[in-house]
């Protein structure tokens, strides 16, 4: 079948990033299965095994499907009505009653019941594009991952929890150790070391030399690809127990609570947690080549004229708080 990904944004993505890393490796292992892929993105994108329609926000989305897509997959919500047979993926948070599409698919099961769904398909990494970690190599720092300047993903929570224990330190890759956006903070402590937005080799490498993800985020993740590339690495994952973690973190690859001195002595034994196991769990649970069968069985659904919902799904609970508990 012929595939059209859509998103508003370029590709491929070198450093922060994760839908575009997401419809990349999808791309790719929809290709390896003998289906043709185009993406539909903004100018400046390239790909080596996919056909791409530069977006040209002047003109509406039919127009610029080509007639011979079969299906097209958005993900970021269309605004007409679209024509060819579609999905939409939705991979982030709403806090109202906004009526989505019904053809949303979300990107946990968590994610999706909190809509009364059970619509969802797990995002997944073509993992060779990481390389084999080493796993038996000296490893003396953990870290955090993710964009430290969004409060919900609760940096200051990661730091604090290193700081608890004796002696351990923490790679941030995301942030900087001075941030205006954050209202001025800086962090003084010696322990604690800021790479910045990081990507490819750089990334890799940083992970390497990991002990462990700390990741006591303050919402309902959706998914969280920093937890499966982290496990891909073999750091087992120390969060909090919110959105997806639950699902995707068990017991045999970290350790989750909203308290941070639960969370400390946690990490204070990492070395507790296999990370063969980890790797393992990863590279075999959360690959782009299950991640496209199972779009596969979406596509093939709304291509014989059905829905995916029987209603638009909605929210069931709007959140008041702003920030889910930590202590």
């Amino acid at each position: 079948m012929h595939i059209v990904i859509v998103h508003n944004a370029k590709i491929p993505v070198l450093k922060y990033g994760g839908i575009e890393r997401v419809i990349w490796h999808l791309g790719k292992a929809l290709t390896k299965k003998g289906h043709q892929v185009s993406f539909l993105v903004s100018n400046g994108s390239t790909s080596s095994f996919a056909n791409i329609i530069n977006y040209n926000p002047e003109k509406s989305w039919n127009e610029q499907i080509p007639d011979s897509a079969d299906v097209v997959h958005f993900n970021m919500l269309p605004n007409e009505k679209i024509i060819k047979p579609y999905i939409f993926t939705m991979h982030g948070n709403v806090n109202d009653a906004t009526l989505l599409d019904v053809n949303t698919v979300f990107v946990s099961k968590n994610h999706a019941a909190r809509f009364g769904s059970n619509s969802f398909v797990y995002n997944g990494m073509d993992w060779e594009d990481y390389g084999k970690p080493d796993l038996n190599n000296e490893r003396k720092q953990f870290h955090f991952l993710g964009d430290a300047a969004w409060r919900v993903k609760n940096v200051k929570g990661a730091i604090h929890s290193i700081l608890l224990t004796k002696k351990e330190e923490l790679m941030v890759l995301g942030g900087n150790r001075l941030n205006f956006r954050m209202g001025f903070r800086f962090t003084f402590s010696p322990r604690i070391h800021f790479y910045g937005m990081v990507g490819g080799e750089e990334k890799y490498r940083l992970l390497t030399q990991s002990k462990g993800l700390v990741f006591p985020v303050r919402w309902h993740e959706p998914f969280g690809i920093a937890l499966t590339e982290s496990l891909y690495f073999g750091c087992p994952v120390f969060g909090t127990p919110y959105g997806s973690l639950p699902e995707i973190i068990q017991s045999d690859v970290g350790f989750l609570s909203s308290s941070s001195q639960e969370l400390s002595k946690a990490i204070e034994n990492s070395d507790t947690y296999s990370r063969i196991r980890c790797h393992e769990y990863a590279r075999d649970v959360f690959n782009a080549d299950k991640m496209a069968d199972a779009y596969i069985e979406k596509y093939e659904k709304v291509m014989n004229g059905q829905q995916l919902h029987t209603k638009a799904p909605q929210l069931l609970s709007i959140q008041q708080e702003k920030f889910l508990a930590w202590d």
